[in-house]
This record gives structure tokens, sequence and C-alpha cells, in this order.
């Protein structure tokens, strides 16, 4: 039974987006290693921008520097 845990920022990620990369990430390890879709668990996390941090600071700073440039 695999169990695929996906972390990423809340930032406007659509239900269908969220669908799609379920279905491929589902897809791709029954081509790849013949696990059975229905055995397949995929746990998509949404996190806070500012609860994700890299470079020293909040995705949410990081992010205001690089639109400010």
């Amino acid at each position: 039974m695999p169990f695929v845990s996906v972390r990423i920022t809340r930032d406007g990620v659509t239900r269908d987006q969220k669908a799609q990369v379920i279905k491929e990430i589902t897809e791709t390890l029954q081509r790849v290693l013949g696990k059975k879709p229905e055995l397949t668990h995929i746990v998509i996390e949404e996190v806070d921008t500012d609860n994700w941090g890299y470079a020293g600071m909040t995705t949410t700073e990081y992010r205001s520097k690089e639109t400010q440039g």
C-alpha cells in the first residue's frame, strides 16, 4: 500500500489541480512500480506561507521581496 505525502504552500492551487496531481502520482506508481491504484494513498497538505520558510525567511516574506524586485 503506497502512501505519498505532498506538501505545498496554500496559494491559489485549485481543486482541479490537486486532483490532477493525485491522478498523475497514482498513475506513475502504477506504471513504474506496478502498484494498484485502489491501494495507493495520496495526501496533499497545504501549508500557509507564513508557516513555510527558506533562505532565512518565511515564504510570504521571500515572495514579497521577489515581487519588489
